[in-house]
Formats: structure tokens, C-alpha cells, sequence
């Protein structure tokens, strides 16, 4: 006996009241899972920034600078590397230095230089993380500024 199925209102029954219920539960079910996932910080790591003293220098004097890593709470970071690159100032080549026991890197006679009518620029300050911690380095770091003298 073929049904007809423009007579049939038995297919609807309660499937409205039941998609509503499936997504609340989901919608919960997803909440508990990431309040369990972000407890474990195994997804987590340490942001590093630099504290580069002094902050400011002046274009063509060489200086010696001094880079401190620090977590975010503002403790020091020992083994982490400093690279320092012309941004809109000009450094003579890439520079590296390794942090200390006290977190700081320091870069003797750093000289930078500026464009013709420049009266400013920086210099970029990039961190390699030492590889004994859960540290990163994505975000952009303090730089130091080079003025004209």
C-alpha cells in the first residue's frame, strides 16, 4: 500500500523541541571542554619583551647598549639570544648577543645612522627564546629609538 506523503504528519513530531535541546547541550558540552583545556597550559607559553637600556640613542655615536629579556611578571631570563636589526635607523649588519644570569645582553659600540632628512628611527630587538622553558616571542618587543645628535 503505497503512503501519501503530502497526508503524512507524523515526520515532524517533536523535532524542533529536540534540535533545541541537542545544541544546548552541546553549547555546554563545548564550554566544559575548553574551560578544561585552558586549565592545563599545555597550549600556553611565556611571552618575552626586552628592556633595552639606554632607550635612546643618538645617530653616529657608538654606544654600548644593554638588553634586558623579561617575562611578563618581570623576571629576567638567562640563555634567551638578542638579535638586533635596522628597522627605520641603519645598524651595520645583524647583531647578536646572548643574555646572562641576569637576563641581560649587551651590545658593545652599537652605532646606528639615519637617512638624509631623518631626525629619527629604531633599531628592532628580536628574542630567540632559550629552548629550556615554554618561552615564545611573538609579539613586537620594545626597540630602541635612535635620534639625531
Amino acid at each position: 500500500m503505497p503512503t501519501n506523503l503530502w497526508r503524512d504528519e507524523r515526520a515532524i513530531e517533536g523535532l524542533p523541541i529536540r534540535l533545541v535541546i541537542a545544541l544546548v547541550v552541546g553549547i555546554a558540552c563545548l564550554a566544559v571542554m575548553m574551560s578544561v583545556i585552558g586549565g592545563f597550559d599545555v597550549f600556553g607559553s611565556t611571552e618575552l619583551d626586552t628592556d633595552p637600556e639606554p632607550g635612546i640613542i643618538e645617530a653616529g655615536n657608538a654606544t654600548d647598549v644593554e638588553v634586558t629579556v623579561l617575562d611578563p611578571g618581570g623576571e629576567p631570563i638567562q640563555n634567551a639570544t638578542v638579535v638586533a636589526t635596522g628597522d627605520t635607523a641603519q645598524l651595520s649588519g645583524i647583531r647578536t648577543a646572548e643574555t646572562n644570569q641576569n637576563g641581560t645582553a649587551t651590545f658593545e659600540g652599537m652605532e646606528a645612522g639615519l637617512q638624509p632628512n631623518q631626525d629619527q628611527g629604531t633599531i628592532d630587538l628580536d628574542i630567540r627564546p632559550p629552548s629550556d622553558g615554554d618561552y615564545t616571542d611573538d609579539r613586537e618587543n620594545t626597540d630602541i629609538m635612535v635620534i639625531e645628535g
